[in-house]
């Protein structure tokens, strides 16, 4: 029961997300340039640089999700006096 609402809840997320970025998209359809440590992007809509960061953050947070511990090494073992 608690996985299915997860899967639920991380659905319901990702719709408001795409919801979002599909308005923001048609409110501001104006092409922009990235520049990042002097390299440029080519002119896209605002819809589409968002469509990638999210793309790209929520590919990383799955990625790195699962290789951090919850607790440095050793402090979760420590035994009290």
């Amino acid at each position: 029961m608690k996985k299915q609402i997860t899967a639920i809840l991380i659905c319901v997320i990702l719709g408001i997300w795409v919801g979002a970025i599909a308005i923001l998209s048609v409110q501001n359809a104006t092409p922009v340039q990235l520049s990042f440590l002097g390299l440029q992007s080519i002119q896209m809509p605002v819809g589409v640089v968002l469509a990638f960061a999210v793309a790209i953050g929520t590919i990383a947070g799955a990625i790195f999700s699962g290789t951090h511990s919850r607790f440095p090494s050793g402090t979760h073992s420590r035994s009290r006096r």
